[in-house]
């Protein structure tokens, strides 16, 4: 038997590691093991046709990241029309107290789930009918930590402060493939990126990141100084490596932003920036290495 929560958790950031938090509380006092329960899919591409995801991880990324925050198993509802249809009510009981077997359920504060929702006092009821206790979490002291502040942050570039309400960097996964091999020519060999097109990517400009192959300097933009037009380039220099990197994944951790993208009236002109844009990273990362 579990102590539960549910919702979507785009991002896990810091306020839903706080309710997470509760949960495993719950579930030391109760002696059970704990769960989180979310969806394949963001509810909104199901209940409306022409939502476009702009999402801040991945189902894999918030497994691994549910699963980081120290919870015990990580349920993944397929999230269909029939589910989308199912109100509240039969969603406890089918659901959670017959198919996943859920004896206490903790909920965010805010949070509603099942068709037409209902109350907090509804759902008590309704857990009371079916044989689920539920829990009313208590707020997260900070009602900035939410997924629609992350993505302003991140879409105005501000990666920092995106970090400090995730309670990790913002990352995005890619695989590594061909690309114009401009940099190659300048001395600072890139690695394009394809991104899933669900993920949020922010805004453009050059960003010191953190990769399983060491610090890199990424820029994200229409390459403007090349001609790029309107196609976007997601491309990153890792310090101090040399390697062929064609068809694998990468994961980059989103440090801070360096600059604005701009266009230069030379490659000259790009080459010195970008050795000023390394120089800055290196800095950068030799400062967070002390500070850590």
């Amino acid at each position: 038997m579990f102590v539960a929560t549910i919702g979507f958790f785009d991002g896990v950031h810091c306020g839903h590691r706080f309710l997470i938090s509760q949960v495993l509380e719950q579930a030391q006092q109760e002696g059970l093991h704990s769960m989180a329960i979310t969806m394949d899919r963001h509810p909104k591409t199901i209940v409306a046709t022409d939502y476009v995801p702009c999402l801040l991880t991945t189902t894999e990324e918030r497994m691994a990241l549910l699963r980081e925050s120290g919870i015990e198993h990580v349920e993944v509802l397929e999230f269909d029309h029939k589910m989308a249809a199912m109100d509240a009510r039969m969603f406890m009981k089918k659901i959670l107290r017959e198919q996943l077997n859920v004896s206490t359920l903790v909920m965010g504060y805010d949070h509603r789930f099942g068709h037409g929702g209902g109350t907090h006092e509804d759902y008590i009821k309704w857990g009371e009918e079916c044989g689920i206790k539920v829990v009313i979490a208590r707020q997260f002291e900070s009602h900035y930590a939410s997924s629609s502040e992350i993505r302003r942050l991140l879409n105005e570039g501000n990666v920092a402060e995106a970090a400090k309400l995730l309670c990790h960097p913002y990352v995005l996964t890619g695989i590594v493939e061909s690309g114009h091999r401009v940099g190659r020519t300048l001395g600072f060999p890139t690695a394009n990126l394809r991104i899933s097109q669900e993920k949020l990517i922010p805004a453009n400009g050059v960003y010191a990141v953190a990769t399983e192959l060491g610090a890199g300097v990424m820029n994200i933009g229409r390459r403007p100084t090349l001609d790029n037009g309107t196609n976007l380039s997601i491309e990153v220099h890792i310090m101090n490596y040399e390697g062929n990197l064609y068809g694998k994944e990468l994961h980059l951790s989103f440090i801070e932003r360096i600059r604005e993208e701009k266009k230069f009236a030379s490659l000259d002109e790009l080459k010195a920036q970008i050795q000023e844009d390394v120089r800055k990273a290196s800095v950068l990362f030799d400062t967070t290495d002390k500070a850590v």
